[in-house]
């Protein structure tokens, strides 16, 4: 009679478990089914009266754009479809859209095609609204097509020339006619200016639409990079401008051009060329425009007023740094004509502040220990100012405002976790993306007091997915590494973790100067691969170290002149911290890492080879000589002036001290951290006789991705960290 009991309690307990048993990730979930896709609001327009959106619906192949009131989310009107526009007979694809400044017209990009991280070709179309008019802006893809602000005309770059078409009359107009590929660029950014200072399209329509001002880029002494593509019998090569550490810059002028009259003014810049122009704006008054002057060794930033009649300058402001002073695009100037607001380090936090140029007069509109994150919006009615800041902890972000004297700053967003703001025309309404550590986004309608209106997407399939799946815990963990010296990080244990058992650890960073890895937001960045190895059994562990940001200003650039150093060394630091963990198998700790990222795996491996018994460095940097001079020397000078900080601190200077596993990958079409870095520092490796395993990926730039590479890449590190780890 016992045993009768106990077989149907066993059966019972079996069908239970056999309920409640998850899944594993596989690669195809990662790689081939998407299995954990993380929706957005795509196509998400704000409209001018700041009460409704448009967006981009697709069924059955007809892409159609429709209006909707933000508050309900019903729709309200269609405007057009992409069955209106063909090419060749066949509807084209709307990439994106954008409206003119009265909604008259919508622009339609198409058929798009990047060129570099940001600069993108498309084939543009215009729809007259009311009526029902279409039209190509040009024959050929251009660049970044953009309405006048009264919405009657569009500016273009075509063939490094810039032009503008009038929408009434039809004809187009060129505006400068000495383009020439490798020479001379008007009205786009060179390669490194897009890159480095993250913009492209070099050019502003005045507010009254009677002037524009331009970028002319003369490129014509900055050595050539050529990058060999292999597709056929032999490669084709392909040739461009890059300026690596000390060598010479693009010759910049800002020009302003005269619509009426055709005319073109040059922009007085001071006698001296070797120097940085990473904005232009123009103010309030369309006969002045705004200036930014960067100094080569980017620590001395000014402001300077252009009269666009005459293009005599005056520096109306200044903003010096002992390290150097980032680019941002917090410049908001004022009614009153005569001041504006702008970012600065110089309190040691990144703090807003309004400047009085007249007056002299500098106000600290966020005066307190920690750093402002982004400048959201300005309020011209209310006098209020919109930021984003890590107020509470460097691993949050949430939504303030301030009155523009500095009094009555107000929490917008109240709740714990990172708040990502897109504001909207009128600030009545604002689009909140918040998520936490373990929640993914969702993403939020509210009102300027902060009150959710409604909820634009929730993600719930996809926590739904996640329930379905053996997922490890992920979790926050302070790391004292000494008195007085802690980083911030996240762990993630393996499904059903033991603290009594010993694990592997493999560590995750990117470490790079101002960057952060570790926030309370969901880690969408390899978050499922890292699950998945924690389900084989691994602990991950991601640790901000020295140099990362929103700890203050003194923590953020403490890596001046030596880039690469106390970054490793705080990453060497977290290893051995780990090794101390009664859970941690310290014989078995990995480290990985991509771009600058890949640098730092590469220098751990090396200068902790008694700590490390792996590592994958992926696109690395290997001397800081072989990257671009705007972003090497704002942290590094000049190698003729800070020799020491850049033979220390390269990777294929340090191969000899290899001891445990390392595998490097790169791609052969890499435009930003080139090839040559992993060629280099595998001649290094094979004089200093030291084993390593390799991954290239021919014609791939520095995302490593199309067709099957991504799968292929991933199941690479997989392979190797499960023989090797």
């Amino acid at each position: 009679m016992k045993y009768l009991l106990l077989l149907p309690l066993a059966l019972l307990s079996f069908i239970s478990y056999a309920q409640i048993a998850k899944k594993n990730i596989s690669p195809d979930d990662l790689f081939v089914n998407n299995t954990f896709s993380i929706k957005s609001v795509p196509g998400f327009n704000a409209m001018k009266d700041g009460r409704r959106y448009t967006k981009i619906d697709q069924k059955d192949g007809v892409q159609t754009i429709r209006v909707y009131d933000l508050q309900t989310g019903k729709a309200v009107k269609e405007i057009v479809t992409n069955e209106a526009f063909t090419e060749n007979g066949k509807a084209i694809h709307i990439d994106d859209y954008t409206f003119s400044t009265d909604e008259t017209k919508i622009m339609l990009k198409s058929e798009s095609q990047n060129i570099y991280r940001r600069s993108v070709l498309n084939k543009v179309y215009i729809y007259d609204i009311a009526t029902g008019k279409k039209y190509m802006i040009d024959d050929e893809k251009v660049l970044h097509a953009t309405f006048s602000p009264d919405g009657s005309k569009v500016a273009f770059v075509k063939n490094n020339n810039l032009y503008y078409r009038d929408l009434e009359s039809g004809k187009t107009i060129a505006i400068t006619g000495d383009g020439e590929k490798n020479k001379i660029i008007n009205g786009n950014c060179d390669w490194v200016y897009e890159e480095e200072f993250s913009f492209t399209r070099a050019f502003e329509w005045a507010p009254d639409n009677k002037r524009i001002a331009y970028y002319r880029f003369d490129e014509s002494q900055v050595p050539e990079y050529t990058i060999p593509m292999y597709t056929g019998l032999y490669p084709d090569n392909y040739t461009y401008k890059y300026p690596k550490a000390g060598e010479p810059n693009s010759i910049i002028r800002i020009r302003i051009y005269n619509l009426r009259s055709q005319k073109t003014v040059d922009a007085e810049l001071g006698k001296e060329t070797d120097q940085y122009i990473p904005r232009i704006k123009w103010t309030l008054d369309p006969k002045q425009l705004c200036v930014y002057r960067l100094n080569r060794l980017q620590n001395k930033l000014e402001f300077m007023l252009v009269n666009a009649t005459n293009g005599e300058s005056d520096v109306i402001g200044t903003d010096k740094n002992k390290y150097f002073v980032d680019i941002n695009n917090t410049l908001e100037f004022l009614p009153d004509g005569k001041s504006f607001i702008f970012s600065s380090d110089r309190s040691g936090y990144t703090n807003l502040y309004r400047w009085h140029w007249e007056k002299r007069k500098l106000t600290n509109l966020t005066p307190f220990d920690y750093d402002v994150a982004d400048l959201v919006a300005v309020d011209k009615e209310k006098e209020l100012v919109y930021y984003t800041a890590a107020a509470h902890s460097p691993m949050e972000r949430k939504l303030y405002s301030v009155k523009w004297n500095g009094r009555h700053t107000e929490t917008i967003t109240p709740e714990d976790g990172t708040h990502s703001i897109t504001p909207i025309e009128g600030n009545h309404f604002f689009l909140d993306k918040y998520s936490r550590l373990n929640e993914p986004p969702v993403y939020y309608l509210r009102d300027a007091r902060g009150a959710i209106i409604r909820t634009l997407e929730d993600n719930k399939a996809l926590r739904s997915k996640m329930e379905e799946y053996n997922l490890g815990k992920i979790r926050f963990k302070k790391m004292k590494i000494r008195e007085g010296e802690y980083y911030n990080a996240w762990m993630i244990t393996p499904p059903g973790f033991d603290e009594h058992k010993k694990y592997p650890v493999l560590m995750y960073q990117y470490s790079g100067p101002g960057s952060q890895e570790v926030a309370d937001r969901f880690p969408i960045r390899d978050f499922f691969w890292h699950q998945m190895l924690a389900e084989k059994g691994y602990i991950i562990v991601c640790a901000d170290g020295i140099g990362t940001g929103f700890r203050g200003e003194e923590f953020r650039k403490k890596t001046y002149l030596q880039l690469g150093k106390l970054e490793s060394e705080s990453q060497i630091d977290v290893a051995r911290y780990l090794s101390t963990l009664p859970y941690v198998d310290k014989d078995r700790i990995g480290i990985w890492g991509w771009s600058f990222g890949g640098f730092m795996s590469s220098t751990c491996i090396f200068k902790g080879a008694d700590v490390f018994k792996m590592a994958i460095a992926v696109a690395p940097v290997t001397n800081w000589r072989y990257y671009d001079n705007i972003y090497t020397e704002r942290y590094m000078r000049t190698p003729a002036e800070n020799q020491a900080g850049y033979d220390e601190n390269a990777p294929e200077k340090m191969v000899g001290k290899l001891k445990g596993k390392f595998l490097l990958i790169h791609g052969t079409a890499d435009d930003n951290v080139h090839f040559q870095n992993s060629v280099m520092m595998v001649d290094e490796m094979i004089k200093a006789n030291r084993k390593f395993d390799s991954e290239y990926y021919p014609n791939k730039t520095h995302g490593i991705s199309g067709g099957n590479t991504r799968n292929h890449l991933y199941n690479r590190m997989t392979d190797f960290i499960l023989s090797n780890l």
